[in-house]
Order: C-alpha cells, then sequence, then structure tokens
C-alpha cells in the first residue's frame, strides 16, 4: 500500500465516531442529543455509565495507536516523518470528523493512542499527571490540559520512537489539545466547568453502578452555533 493512501486510511480511522456507534447500538441512544452533546468516553461515562465509557475510550486510544503502530510496515517505511504523518492524520479525523460534519471533539483518547506508539514511557508520565488531577479536582478537563502541558518535557526525558521530531510534534500537540479545550477553559474561568458526578448545569448525576437514564441534551459553548444533529467527539 502507498504511503499516502494510508495517511488517508488514518484519517478515516481517527474519524470513526465510536461512542456514536456504541451508544446507538448498545444502549440505543444518540449521545449527541444527550448531556454535553460530545461523542467521547466523558460525555458517554455521565450518560450512559463506565460500562459505555471504558470501550469508547478504548476505541478511541486504538485510532490512534494502530496507524502509528502497524501502518509503517504496510507502507515499507521506517521514516520518522511518516510516523507522525499517520498519527496526525487519526487526530485530525478524530477532531474533524466527516461523519459529524467535520465536527470534533478533543483528540486526547487517541492523542494517548498516537504516544503510546511513539513513546509510552513518556505517555506514562502524561497520563500520571492527569489522573492524579483528576482525582484531586474531579474535572476530566484540568487533567487533560495538564497532561498535555507536561507531555513534551517529558518526552524529551524520556525514549521515544520518531527521534527529536517527536518532542516537536508533543509541542504542537500540546499547542492543538489546549486550543481545543477553548471552551473548557472559559468555563474554568467561570467556574462553571463540570466535575465528576455533575451534568454540565452543574446538578448531580445518579451515583449507580449501572448506566443512569438518558438526560437531555446540554450544549457546551461552542456547539450553540450548530444543530442538534451536529456532536462533537471529546
Amino acid at each position: 500500500m502507498t504511503p499516502f493512501f494510508l495517511l488517508f486510511l488514518a484519517y478515516v480511522l481517527g474519524a470513526t465516531p465510536s461512542s456514536l456507534w456504541v451508544g446507538r447500538v448498545f444502549h440505543g441512544v444518540d449521545l449527541r442529543r444527550e448531556g454535553s452533546g460530545n461523542l467521547g468516553a466523558t460525555n458517554a461515562f455521565r450518560v450512559l455509565g463506565w460500562q459505555a465509557a471504558l470501550p469508547v475510550m478504548l476505541a478511541d486510544v486504538l485510532k490512534g495507536f494502530v496507524p502509528v503502530a502497524l501502518f509503517p510496515n504496510f507502507a515499507g517505511t521506517d521514516s520518522p516523518a511518516w510516523l507522525l504523518a499517520f498519527g496526525a492524520a487519526a487526530i485530525l479525523g478524530h477532531v474533524f470528523s466527516f461523519w459529524v460534519g467535520f465536527r470534533g471533539g478533543k483528540g486526547v483518547a487517541t492523542s494517548a493512542g498516537v504516544f503510546l506508539a511513539l513513546a509510552p514511557w513518556a505517555l506514562l508520565i502524561g497520563f500520571g499527571v492527569w489522573l492524579g488531577l483528576v482525582l484531586l479536582t474531579r474535572i476530566v478537563s484540568v487533567g487533560s490540559i495538564a497532561a498535555a502541558l507536561v507531555l513534551p518535557l517529558a518526552v524529551l526525558l524520556t525514549p521515544s520512537a520518531g527521534g527529536d521530531g517527536v518532542v516537536i510534534f508533543a509541542v504542537l500537540l500540546g499547542l492543538f489539545v489546549i486550543w481545543a479545550h477553548r471552551s473548557n477553559l472559559r468555563r474554568l474561568v467561570k467556574g462553571t466547568e463540570a466535575r465528576i458526578g455533575e451534568s454540565h448545569g452543574g446538578r448531580p448525576t445518579t451515583p449507580s453502578s449501572r448506566a443512569p437514564e438518558p438526560r437531555r441534551r446540554e450544549p457546551d459553548d461552542e456547539d450553540d452555533r450548530s444543530s442538534d444533529t451536529t456532536g462533537a467527539i471529546r
């Protein structure tokens, strides 16, 4: 296969709206119309519980991991530039998915998959920062933004596939993830960002091991100018 065809395939794989299909097929719920309207693991957890969020998160991680880990073999190249290109295509597909009108989400889980293939030790450091801050603050976006800031330094301090270009890639990705969280940053400044256990309106969710009843969609700031049928992938 040619590298350019695989680059397109990496975008298509990244664009696959995992939570939309998990919600519809297994729960009969369109997550674009529930909770925040985002089609990622965080909204799946708030609306449907961890049973739905876990497969969504795993699928989103694999969307980033598979192109970087496997596509170079199919293309017959070990060029670091192609490694990074396949990863970037998967992330851009996730953030600008053609399945949902070229809208998308924050790209955190898919980026984690990319770095699982490129720099697993750096990812472990970033994950530790993410998990620690999420447990401390109960705000997922705080952990995601902090991990994006820490990742370039973690890559610099640990071994990685792809050479020095991975550090530059991590810097650009960190800036991109922060840009994708711009609506979250506005809510953090206002003090209205949802914590785990709360809906986007600040109301408590049902603390149960089984999925709570789906709630009416409460759009993010960025979704105000879109229709109800256009979702975002967190």
